[in-house]
């Protein structure tokens, strides 16, 4: 079971690096990723729960976020559902 999530992650990482070209993703990019609203990754960014690791650039209450993809993609290999 731990090789079979260890390989969906890493194909979920090698598509998200194709598709961004490169290692982090922006709040949007990440909303695009759940398929949820700029304002509801906002409301779960400010309550910290319900995503990956993540970065905040900056200490002002409207400062950039980004995500790591391998920490992207080892959440979404969590939270996908397969049969």
């Amino acid at each position: 079971m731990q090789a079979d999530t260890e390989l969906i992650q890493d194909k979920i990482y090698e598509e998200l690096r194709k598709k961004y070209k490169r290692m982090t993703i922006s709040k949007s990019e990440m909303s695009n990723e759940l398929g949820i609203s700029n304002s509801t990754l906002d409301l779960y960014v400010s309550k910290g729960i319900g995503l990956p690791n993540y970065k905040k650039l900056g200490t002002a209450k409207n400062a950039k976020v980004i995500f790591n993809l391998v920490d992207v993609a080892k959440f979404l290999s969590n939270t996908i559902k397969t049969a």
